[in-house]
């Protein structure tokens, strides 16, 4: 498996002729010994792992936590990817489910508020040997052994830096005055809230974004619902990039360094150096994958996920996600 020249596009190809869900494996050291979360369904009699059908207007990483919580009663923020399974339903139609790996803290795990119930009759932390002889479904082995592959590679502990392009904003030609003073249109208000809920999926806690109204409008929903405040800095703005006075090194930098969950909200122009910036500062080799990564259409963002032990060690893996509106 090789990691840091690693690139999904998450969202970005939705057919009716398909079934999307989304999961997790959910891990945690016990004694130091790692364990994965398997459910026992009710229904079906099967063990499985956790993960449920996008619900309407979601995006994947919000429906892979929503369901872990619905199922587990376990609140966990999203880590690498670490696979897409398929397989045809008895309808014909085709059932895409993308998993992550998470983290179950303790204090998460000491806050579940599980119980057996209809549809869940039992959870079940195991070794991935015993989980591996525990599942009943091909297609969660071989999310099993993308994840184990996660493992050995010393990857599974991450933090992600998060690049955001602003959403859709007022065109030049549409108003008077300062560019940077260009405000969001009305579907930019309406994608500025949508990616609330698939941001706050990879646990994003520091909020960096260009001093450009349309940058702060884009984040400020979820500045609100994270009760922080907005990081505004000229430094990946527009007119710095412009004008060639702006310094996205010492911003990235001081995020690689902080080994945090943020989001940099920026701009399209200024996006491929931003991206090019991450790479440098962890020591990755750069390709046409951040170039792609940086590519991003209004209210899109980029998720770059960095080792929390090793950040220096280059990018562990790159996910774009679309909004639908």
């Amino acid at each position: 498996m090789t990691f840091g020249q690693t690139e999904q596009v998450v969202g970005s190809k939705w057919t009716d002729k398909a079934v999307y869900a989304a999961g997790a494996v959910v891990w945690r050291l016990v004694d130091d010994k790692l364990c994965v979360l398997l459910i026992h369904r009710t229904k079906y009699r099967d063990v499985t792992l956790p993960k449920g059908k996008v619900d309407p207007g979601e995006m994947l990483a919000e429906t892979a936590v929503r369901e872990v919580h619905e199922e587990t009663g376990i609140q966990v923020s999203l880590g690498v990817p670490v696979g897409v399974s398929r397989y045809h339903l008895a309808s014909k139609k085709q059932k895409v489910v993308h998993y992550w790996a998470a983290e179950a803290t303790d204090e998460a795990i000491r806050a579940s508020t599980f119980v057996p119930n209809r549809e869940i009759a039992a959870l079940e932390w195991v070794s991935l040997k015993k989980a591996r002889e525990r599942l009943s479904y091909p297609v969660d082995l071989e999310i099993l052994d993308f994840f184990a592959g996660v493992v050995a590679d010393g990857a599974l502990r991450t933090f992600p830096l998060i690049a955001l392009r602003h959403a859709k904003a007022l065109s030049r030609s549409d108003r008077d005055g300062a560019d940077a003073a260009r405000p969001l249109t009305e579907r930019g208000r309406t994608q500025a809230k949508s990616i609330v809920g698939p941001l706050r999926a990879f646990g994003v806690r520091k909020i960096v974004s260009s001093d450009a109204v349309r940058c702060i409008q884009t984040v400020q929903p979820l500045a609100k619902a994270l009760e922080r405040k907005i990081t505004r800095t000229e430094l990946i703005s527009q007119d710095a990039w412009e004008d060639g006075s702006d310094d996205l090194r010492t911003v990235v930098g001081k995020r690689v360094r902080a080994g945090k969950a943020a989001i940099l909200c920026s701009h399209g122009p200024v996006l491929p150096g931003l991206l090019e910036e991450i790479a440098l500062a962890t020591g990755t080799i750069r390709g046409s994958y951040i170039r792609g990564a940086a590519d991003l259409e209004p209210a899109a963002f980029s998720v770059v996920h960095l080792s929390a032990t090793n950040p220096g060690s280059g990018i562990i893996a790159i996910e774009t996600h679309i909004p639908k509106v």
